[in-house]
């Protein structure tokens, strides 16, 4: 897991190497000015050598200075390797879930990725900052004065012996407890994005069916749960600061009291057992090793914090996408002609039932094909193995004459356009979502794919034209609006094959017989698959394939399916002045 996050550093990587140096100066500084200070008041104020305080003086502004520099510096090393790496860590995470198939993103929840690619970055890089800071200064300076505070007194230092073991065992029995505390917490946060991104998303369901009150005490509900879990925590943590207390005072009183008599039994001259500049500075080694054991308390907390965010970041980047261009892959597609050959699907590899069963066609290139079907008939699922959304479980599916599998991905599915059920726009300009089907795409192109649409009217209308601004999500256009539009991008990629799964169900009969009308006049050499829950839409079409549970239940032209397809007849009759005839 480490290893992997370690990647991200990168570029990074000699500011991350500086920062911990800089900060071993600094350390270095800290501990000789406690020496410095002593020297300087018992060789220069008690004997009164005016050219000892000069020098001594001079000697401890120096240490001053260069503590303050090496800081300043590690902090500014600490800071860009920190951010640096935060932005690789999310880069590597974006890069890698685009490279993702559907069924490795039906892994992970939306919410859950967004809390991944944020809040979760946003600790690892906290903890990241402090580890090649605290984490080498904490121990150092631990380290460091143990060792000066001896070599000054060893009698004294045998008051750590004492102190330290008792704030030792506090830190083991708190920080543990303080584990599983946060590890459930950031669990909660993936709901409380999940709830948030749900009521944004379908905020007017939530008004239509009155559903506000609900929904904030839904999300109330899980913030108190993530205040309480974070309230516990932070209440534990907060016995450190006593016992931290308790420990610094309890020892500056045995140092004080075993050390004033010390120098009184040494008249306070230098190379006595004890002097006072000597007690000075043990007091503030006091201070520096146990707030360094207090500081390492800290770092325990922010790596507990952060262990949670590292899994789900390094499960993120281990996820392996499942579909792949192969090593000698085929970078042309001749023709849009589609062949099924045997083909099963399931969506995952533990699913009981196969959503298709032994789908065997052909449609030759050029071709209309209507595709109809009840809920669940497998519609979606047959034309997302066309551009390889999904690999086949069993059997083959070839395009142009070529198994899908063996295409680079990016020339198969740059012949494939797909218009889904879910149409999406982008925040943008028109032209913006427009140029997703070619980015090269001119003013002139563009109007002649939305004229095929049958959008180049209602984009007109608005005073922007085609600059007209498209909210997130294609909120501010209407559904009709907004497939048509989604048509248009489509037909800008000028594919072999096109694919429309339901993409005009929000439009009127009139404007979807244009729209067939547009496509047989000016694409008759593009392969058409279109889903359809009206007979209408398909009616023309030079093939009709009718989807029963996963299996293709009679196909033909509408002709002969009302001849031979007693399901379609009814399906037909149905829809003609609500099945009176």
């Amino acid at each position: 897991m480490i290893k992997r996050l370690a990647r991200c550093i990168r570029e990074y990587k000699w500011a991350t190497l500086l920062s911990p140096v800089f900060m071993i100066g600094e350390v270095t500084m800290e501990i000789l000015i406690p020496l410095v200070m002593a020297d300087l008041y018992d060789y220069g104020v008690v004997m009164q050598d005016m050219d000892m305080i000069v020098r001594k003086s001079i000697l401890l502004v120096c240490c001053a200075l260069a503590s303050l520099t090496f800081g300043c510096m590690s902090a500014i090393m600490a800071a860009k390797a920190g951010t640096g790496f935060a932005r690789n860590l999310r880069h590597d995470m974006f890069h890698h879930v685009q490279a993702f198939s559907f069924h490795n993103i039906d892994k992970f929840s939306t919410a859950s990725i967004v809390t991944r690619l944020t809040s979760d970055v946003a600790t690892i890089q906290m903890t990241f900052q402090m580890m090649i800071r605290m984490a080498v200064r904490c121990p150092m300076m631990l380290t460091l004065a143990l060792i000066s505070a001896t070599r000054i007194s060893a009698k004294l230092s045998l008051v750590y012996c004492v102190t330290i073991p008792i704030l030792i065992m506090a830190l083991v029995c708190l920080v543990p407890k303080v584990f599983k505390i946060f590890d459930r917490a950031f669990k909660t946060f993936d709901r409380l994005n999940n709830t948030v991104q749900e009521n944004i998303h379908g905020i007017r369901v939530v008004k239509s069916f009155v559903r506000e009150e609900k929904e904030i005490q839904k999300f109330t509900d899980i913030s108190t749960t993530i205040s309480s879990d974070f309230g516990k925590a932070e209440k534990i943590l907060a016995l450190n600061g006593p016992v931290m207390q308790i420990c610094v005072y309890s020892s500056m009183l045995a140092i004080s009291w075993i050390g004033a008599h010390m120098v009184v039994r040494s008249g306070n001259l230098p190379g006595g057992e004890l002097t006072t500049g000597q007690l000075s500075s043990m007091f503030t080694y006091t201070t520096q090793i146990l707030s360094s054991l207090m500081s390492l308390s800290m770092i325990f907390v922010m790596l507990t914090m952060s262990r949670t965010p590292m899994r789900r970041c390094s499960e993120l980047l281990a996820e392996v996408p499942d579909l792949t261009s192969p090593e000698t892959a085929v970078t042309e597609v001749k023709d849009g002609s589609i062949d099924f050959d045997g083909v099963s699907f399931r969506y995952s590899e533990t699913a009981q039932h196969r959503t298709l069963k032994e789908i065997d066609l052909h449609i030759p290139a050029g071709a209309t094909v209507g595709i109809l079907g009840g809920t669940g008939s497998g519609k979606s699922s047959l034309v997302q193995l066309v551009p390889r959304l999904y690999d086949v479980y069993e059997g083959s599916l070839k395009v142009g004459g070529v198994d899908v599998r063996e295409y680079d991905l990016d020339t198969l599915r740059s012949e494939v356009a797909m218009v889904l059920q879910k149409n999406v726009l982008f925040s943008g300009t028109i032209k913006d979502n427009l140029r997703w089907g070619n980015a090269d795409a001119t003013d002139a192109e563009m109007e002649h794919a939305c004229r095929l649409a049958c959008a180049h009217d209602f984009i007109t209308a608005f005073p922007e034209g085609y600059d007209h601004k498209i909210e997130q999500g294609g909120t501010n256009v209407s559904g009709g609006q907004k497939q048509r539009l989604c048509i248009a991008r489509a037909l800008l990629k000028k594919p072999k094959i096109l694919i429309l799964d339901d993409s005009t169900s929000a439009v009127d009969t009139h404007t979807d017989a244009m729209i067939r009308q547009a496509f047989r006049e000016e694409i008759p050499g593009t392969t058409k698959l279109i889903i359809a829950q009206r007979i209408a839409s398909v009616q023309e079409s030079d093939m009709i394939i009718l989807m029963d549970n996963g299996t293709i239940g009679a196909v033909g032209t509408h002709e002969e399916l009302m001849r031979t397809s007693q399901v379609y007849q009814e399906i037909y009759y149905s829809q003609q002045k609500g099945g009176l005839e």
